[in-house]
């Protein structure tokens, strides 16, 4: 079948591009209908995923991205042997009520929190893991925060609505 041929452009576009792409995307570069390009991209990570093989392919952030299997990270690690720049504990807490609490302003963060968190979102927005979505629409027009694309790759998310459930307080 002509399409099968199709599955190392499709290997090779997600290599090539590192970031994810999106089926209509690929579709648009190969010519072809979204509905083929996602059954090539299902029978592809099937074949990679029933391999020996390193790599896989995820659905993050509305698109599909080639990417290393998750079993591997220990190699992976020891190759690069680079130093993690991991978040602060207050930076992973004031992400996770972005996160959770989008949009949010800097203020409502700071009621949660109970401390400020200007140098927190400073950071934050530098690693573009939050962005400015807005502006809230009260007296002062503080700014609205939001999560980022990059927030969704990092934390292997499709969409924000897959994050999980907050537990009910009782």
């Amino acid at each position: 079948m002509f399409y099968n041929n199709l599955k190392g452009h499709i290997e090779a576009l997600l290599f090539v591009s590192g970031d994810p792409i999106s089926t209509t995307r690929l579709g648009d570069i190969l010519n072809v209908d979204k509905l083929n390009i996602e059954e090539l991209i299902c029978q592809l990570k099937s074949e990679m995923d029933n391999s020996d093989r390193g790599l896989t392919i995820i659905k993050v952030a509305g698109g599909y991205q080639l990417c290393t299997k998750p079993d591997l990270a220990p190699v992976l690690e020891k190759l690069a042997q680079v130093l993690e720049n991991k978040l602060s504990a207050p930076a992973l807490e004031t992400l996770s009520i972005i996160a959770f609490r989008q949009p949010i302003t800097k203020q409502e963060i700071e009621n949660i929190r109970g401390v400020r968190v200007d140098r927190v979102l400073n950071r934050l927005v530098e690693r573009t893991l939050i962005k400015e979505v807005g502006r809230k629409e009260v007296i002062g027009r503080p700014i609205l925060y939001g999560t980022t694309e990059e927030f969704l790759k990092c934390f292997g998310l499709d969409d924000i609505a897959d994050l999980p459930a907050l537990p009910e307080i009782e």
